[in-house]
């Protein structure tokens, strides 16, 4: 890497060639103005103290990072997994919705949105909508909604409205274009909490910041374990990439660490059933920004598949396709057999049952060589309750 090159937001809201905000006139004044006010408010003392405060004493942070040692001895290398599957709604999503209702309230707005995939976004939006006393609707596939419905049932119990979406391939992608309709029709008294590092200018960095706690927290962990504050390799999956991008926000610009992402597979990169944006996408525009995405030649888009809801996208966030592109980050694709392999593994040595994101990333042992002395950290950004009725189906058939 050369010196003084960052790979963090330019002043313009780029990563690179990656980024910027491409939104209809109607929303051009709510982004614009969160664009003005995001960094002043989120640095503020008061809203840092609250912040902080709640991820400590409702949330439950700092997450452990724990050694795998079974897993350690598996693949020859010491594995740190960092615990955001033990974070209260049990994925790392929390961190952000916390953070964006907050900076919500202080810009005068009265009614959340969101959407999810996987669902646990949702479910976190719902969650700070019940603390915080405000509306809440939350929009999610038709698929999703059901081959996720624990979660649905947790987002109506905890009082937001969950809003099927019966278009496209009825997954995170249709989520996310209704909630940028309803947007529209309700710019002056709506917020938008985007789940991920995805959207216009400023959402990826909005969310990156808010979700950089997690290697924050790596930092002083590992200093305390190893004596050093940095791995040798740190892994996360990414759909929109915003766990991936919590744990690598501090380690961006270090040369000294190997930032390895895992995207989803599918039924295989080359199958047409994937959801591997980066392997298979071109430069476009979805969802307000510029990036890497899965479109045939005439600039449509490719319906994505991935047996887990929360990389079932056919977008990366800008701050990917630059790290990708770039060479800062290897991505390796992981498809659905590896994943389910991965996600028994790890129960099987650690008594950890990870969700079908966090498999993926776990997914990269297996294709990849490490030394002895590597210290290897993944983020296990959530927990498996929601993904129990795959993990059945694929453990009855061993």
């Amino acid at each position: 890497m050369e010196p003084n090159i960052t790979y963090q937001v330019n002043e313009e809201g780029y990563y690179g060639e990656f980024g910027g905000a491409y939104i209809p006139e109607i929303l051009y004044a709510p982004v614009e103005n969160l664009r003005k006010e995001y960094l002043s408010i989120i640095q503020d003392p008061q809203f840092q103290k609250e912040y902080n405060e709640l991820l400590k004493d409702y949330v439950g942070r700092p997450s452990p990072l724990y050694e795998a040692k079974r897993l350690s001895d598996r693949y020859g290398c010491k594995i740190y997994l960092k615990r955001e599957d033990l974070n209260h709604t049990g994925a790392h999503k929390i961190n952000n919705t916390i953070g964006q209702i907050l900076l919500a309230r202080r810009m005068g707005k009265t009614r959340i949105i969101a959407e999810t995939g996987a669902g646990q976004h949702g479910v976190a939006t719902a969650t700070v909508c019940a603390l915080m006393n405000m509306d809440c609707v939350v929009y999610m596939g038709a698929t999703d909604v059901e081959r996720q419905k624990l979660n649905v049932r947790k987002m109506e119990m905890l009082g937001a409205r969950v809003c099927p979406v019966v278009s496209g391939n009825k997954t995170l992608k249709d989520a996310t274009n209704e909630a940028i309709r309803d947007w529209c029709c309700h710019p002056a008294d709506t917020h938008y909490i985007i789940g991920s590092t995805v959207g216009p200018h400023p959402y990826p960095d909005l969310v990156a910041r808010l979700q950089s706690i997690i290697s924050k927290e790596i930092k002083s962990q590992l200093l305390e374990k190893e004596g050093r504050n940095y791995p040798d390799y740190l892994i996360a999956c990414v759909g929109g990439g915003s766990n991936a991008a919590g744990s690598m926000y501090e380690y961006l610009d270090d040369p000294r660490v190997q930032l390895v992402l895992a995207e989803a597979a599918g039924k295989g990169v080359d199958s047409g059933e994937s959801a591997a944006t980066i392997h298979l996408g071109t430069t476009g525009i979805i969802h307000g920004a510029k990036t890497l995405l899965m479109q045939n030649a005439d600039g449509q888009i490719e319906e994505p598949y991935s047996i887990s809801a929360g990389l079932d996208y056919p977008g990366i966030g800008p701050m990917h396709a630059h790290l990708a592109k770039s060479r800062r980050s290897e991505v390796l694709a992981v498809d659905d057999d590896e994943a389910l392999q991965a996600a028994v593994e790890l129960t099987r040595l650690e008594g950890i049952i990870p969700a079908l994101e966090s498999a993926h990333a776990l997914g990269v042992f297996r294709k990849k060589s490490f030394l002895p002395d590597d210290v290897v950290v993944l983020c296990l950004s959530g927990r498996g309750d929601k993904d129990m009725e795959t993990y059945i189906q694929y453990t009855q058939k061993l």
